[in-house]
């Protein structure tokens, strides 16, 4: 015979009102990574968001998307009103740390203005990315396809994204593949960075001589 739902979830409740505020959070975090293991999206990112404490989370020292104070404003103006609608995506980093991979301007809303912080109590929702992979070149790619989907990315930064990750082994079609980029667009960038060594793998005809 079947246990009703309401008789499995109320002791479970009981227990978890009980709880201080942090271990309250904890234990909510835990569940949550629980039945996101038992869900059919659980290959979703979005299927699973945490409550971190925002000290836990490190910003990128990358990100080519820029927003004008106007743009800021509304944003805190969006976040008070009508909360966080979106979280911070991060990865895993180390000594219990996450990397920050977008959601940089909502996190330091969160951070800085005075209601938006008293309300989230020093925590940040989050969702991590299902990925082995958490190294600087494949965070750069996440961001950059976050960013190029909704915003603007400034030129010189995105040429120097283009520089890095050209001297990490990317090939121009690998870059265009990975940044949802045309590969006219990629090489726009290296001519905008105006180094030798970006064009190093391409080949060239010889130069016309007159007689």
């Amino acid at each position: 015979m079947s246990v009703p739902l309401s008789g499995l979830l109320s002791p479970l409740l009981d227990w978890i009102e009980a709880l201080p505020e942090d271990a309250r959070i904890d234990a909510l975090n835990q569940i949550r990574k629980a039945l996101h293991t038992l869900s059919p999206f659980q290959d979703q990112p979005i299927d699973c968001v945490l409550w971190i404490k925002s000290t836990q989370l490190q910003e990128n020292n990358y990100n080519p998307n820029v927003m004008a104070a106007a743009e800021r404003k509304l944003l805190v103006h969006s976040l008070i009103h009508d909360g966080y609608t979106q979280p911070v995506v991060a990865t895993p980093h180390k000594e219990n740390t996450l990397n920050l991979v977008d959601g940089a301007h909502r996190f330091r809303a969160g951070k800085k203005d005075k209601t938006l912080a008293a309300r989230l109590r020093g925590y940040m929702p989050v969702v991590l990315l299902n990925r082995e992979a958490t190294d600087r070149d494949a965070n750069i790619a996440s961001t950059v396809r976050h960013n190029r989907a909704r915003g603007k990315h400034e030129i010189p930064a995105m040429s120097s994204l283009i520089q890095e990750l050209s001297r990490h082994g990317w090939d121009d079609a690998y870059i265009a593949e990975e940044l949802g980029m045309e590969a006219e667009e990629v090489l726009r960038l290296k001519q905008t960075a105006g180094l030798k060594e970006m064009f190093a793998d391409r080949h060239f005809s010889q130069a016309w001589t007159v007689d």
